[in-house]
């Protein structure tokens, strides 16, 4: 068992599933709104989430300003992705999520799997890919 804080969405289905995963796993959950967190008071605390990942893999690709080609995670700096997200918390791939002092955005579960662990049959799942994204994507199709 660990002690996992969770910095999620309010409401999102996606971030609910992944609450359920780790509650079912056994772990303790201790969640946070990452809207409304005041990353402007630590910086430095938002940016080790992210480790040495390229900055686009930083954004939430289903965030609106994203979507409507108003943000480019492509072309910003380190800098220029922190403040973006500072002013618009919703730009923030989500969950963020740490336990035993180490950070990590998003939620790969393989990757979620080795580090805390998961229980069985979790593993292949795609969790961070928004439902509403995928409906639309099989419309397309």
């Amino acid at each position: 068992m660990a002690l996992v804080y969770f910095y999620e969405k309010p409401g999102c289905l996606n971030n609910t599933r992944q609450k359920q995963l780790l509650v079912g796993a056994g772990h303790l959950i201790i969640v946070h709104d990452l809207l409304s967190e005041p990353w402007r008071n630590d910086v430095a605390r938002l940016r080790s989430f992210f480790h040495n990942r390229p900055v686009a893999e930083w954004f939430n690709p289903s965030a609106p300003r994203i979507k409507q080609g108003l943000v480019n995670p492509l072309i910003l700096s380190e800098s220029q992705a922190i403040a973006a997200m500072i002013e618009d918390p919703i730009l923030i791939r989500r969950p963020l999520i740490e336990s035993d002092g180490i950070r990590w955005a998003g939620f790969d579960v393989e990757q979620v799997d080795a580090w805390i662990g998961l229980s069985a049959g979790a593993a292949g799942r795609d969790m961070e890919t928004c439902t509403r994204d995928r409906r639309q994507a099989g419309e397309r199709s």
